[in-house]
């Protein structure tokens, strides 16, 4: 043979993708792919010249040549009783596109090699199709996961549990497939009986068996307390589960992810720096710890986050939403630029969207922020994208709109005081809902005694109905345990309004050690600064009459993507 089809596997054996490239060029074009004695050949050829151009990230080629390959078989006559094609069974060989052993073609192998390459070109229907095509019991562990997803991002969550459930029980150790059902609203219960379904080789009455069958179980019932926004019992478990594993790096980032999404930041960004010192590579999540330095304000945690991520992988969706967030305070465009691309490498990244839906709010574009939210709440509701959607809706004056998402999320969240102050939020909009408003934002205090935002709304209110010493009153009781930039420059703007200018001014400077960066507390200083030398803090500033104009005026930036 001019070409040996076992020099292109040693090649791609070794990922030398580019060498089996051109090597494969060879192989498919030698006289020996084309004689009739081994109609199979060209076939393997093909698929072999495939998985150089799919480890080559070539996925069109790749999909190509796999394609040619499943023409050939069809091109051979079909024998009766024993086939010359061999299967290979699945725990002999990967259905991965970087197996190669091959002597005979799987076909079911070659269509889900052509499944994966339609699914990285994000042709999902298409990808969904070819897998649908092989019969369910030729479907290996991978293909049943892969299916999984693929019947989510077309919003078929019946049959996407079915091939989940499927996964478990050929593997308990599915944690994606565990996660995936949890969000699908399986019950712990019915999960956890698919591993009694598991067949028997994993040694089940062996102790070590039962020892990881028990925070296996509790990792389900962690996931459906989440899925069913019981956060806090998802948190208690996960606790459990870190002190019997300590360190365990996927459990502390699911804990920061959900003590980010409740609010809880300064324990999100401990457990976040934790995951960081184990493994400072690592990417799971990040973009959510970048979220929360850029409000701290955290700039040099911030910027040596981001250098990090860039180093690791440039092209990854969290590194955009990083860098996203990195931007925001400089250059919102640019800021947007990134959340953007995020969103295009995955449509289906939450924190992207959720990112792009408040840099549309930043840029006073509330339509566009309504249809960012939304994507975000389909594919994961949390309080974030809730939240997104009402102040979208108020910002369009649509209260029927904002007051429904509010109480879907109260609904959602029954034991969450974030979604009650939504409600309240809403109610607080017009005069006439105020004490209804106040009523909410009570019962979110109730409930969460230390949520400062609800206290920071609830003062809000008392100033609105003349309250004045009821504001400060409420806010001098959080003084106590927050050192927080947002509660001194409220407590500021309420003395200003009460003549207590001196009062104001010691809180706007507090406010300012905090965060330097505040914008509101350097307005209000600056405009406090004004008082206290008597002048009208609303007039507008003289302008010097000699002061050169701008020949070529403000350059229109570009439209958004």
């Amino acid at each position: 043979m001019e070409v040996s089809k076992d020099q292109m596997s040693m090649l791609l054996e070794n990922n030398l993708f580019e060498s089996a490239q051109m090597l494969g060029c060879f192989l498919v074009s030698s006289p020996a792919s084309s004689q009739e004695p081994n109609p199979y050949l060209k076939a393997e050829y093909l698929v072999l010249q495939g998985d150089a151009f799919y480890g080559g990230k070539e996925y069109r080629r790749a999909l190509s040549a796999y394609k040619q390959a499943l023409q050939n078989c069809k091109s051979i006559p079909r024998q009766g009783g024993n086939s010359t094609r061999t299967s290979l069974s699945a725990t002999t060989r990967s259905p991965s596109p970087s197996s190669f052993s091959i002597s005979t073609i799987n076909e079911n192998e070659v269509k889900f090699k052509v499944a994966l390459c339609l699914s990285a070109l994000n042709e999902h229907r298409s990808a969904l199709f070819e897998m649908e095509n092989i019969p369910s019991k030729a479907r290996t562990l991978r293909m049943n996961l892969t299916m999984g997803k693929l019947y989510r991002i077309s919003r078929n969550n019946r049959s996407a549990s079915t091939c989940y459930k499927e996964c478990l029980r050929q593997c308990p150790y599915v944690l994606e497939a565990i996660t995936a059902l949890a969000e699908l609203g399986v019950s712990s219960k019915e999960i956890l009986l698919l591993f009694s379904q598991t067949p028997t080789k994993i040694g089940r009455f062996s102790s070590d068996y039962q020892d990881s069958q028990r925070w296996l179980n509790r990792y389900v019932e962690a996931q459906c307390c989440i899925a069913s926004n019981d956060y806090k019992g998802g948190l208690d478990i996960f606790a459990e589960i870190l002190s019997r594993f300590p360190n365990n790096v996927h459990i502390l980032l699911e804990m920061a992810k959900i003590e980010a999404i409740i609010g809880r930041s300064d324990e999100a960004i401990m457990n976040f720096e934790k995951v960081r010192i184990i493994d400072s590579c690592v990417l799971t999540y990040m973009d959510e710890y970048a979220i929360l330095l850029k409000s701290k304000p955290d700039h040099a945690k911030l910027n040596k986050l981001v250098h990090d991520m860039l180093s690791t992988d440039p092209a990854r969706p969290e590194t955009l939403v990083a860098l996203s967030a990195h931007w925001e305070r400089k250059d919102e465009r640019r800021a947007f630029s990134y959340a953007d691309k995020s969103i295009k490498i995955d449509d289906r990244h939450v924190t992207g969207h959720i990112m792009k839906g408040n840099l549309y709010m930043s840029l006073n574009r509330p339509e566009g922020a309504v249809a960012e939210f939304k994507i975000a709440q389909d594919l994961r509701a949390d309080i974030r994208s809730y939240q997104g959607l009402v102040r979208a809706y108020l910002a369009l004056s649509k209260s029927k709109e904002a007051l429904f998402t509010a109480r879907e999320a109260m609904k959602a969240m029954q034991q969450s005081a974030k979604a009650l102050k939504l409600v309240g939020d809403v109610h607080a909009v017009n005069s006439s809902g105020r004490e209804k408003a106040r009523k909410f934002y009570e019962s979110a205090l109730r409930l969460e005694p230390g949520f400062l935002g609800a206290a920071l709304a609830l003062a809000d209110l008392h100033v609105l109905e003349g309250r004045n010493k009821e504001a400060v009153s409420l806010l001098e009781k959080y003084l106590k345990n927050w050192a927080d930039d947002s509660l001194h420059i409220k407590i500021a703007q309420v003395f200003a309004a009460t003549n207590m200018l001196s009062d104001a001014l010691s809180h706007y400077q507090a406010a300012l050690r905090i965060n330097p960066q505040n914008e509101a507390g350097k307005k209000g200083l600056e405009r406090l600064e004004k008082q206290m030398k008597g002048m009208d803090p609303d007039a507008p500033e003289e302008e010097d009459d000699n002061e050169p104009e701008d020949g070529e005026g403000d350059q229109e930036d570009p439209d958004l993507v």
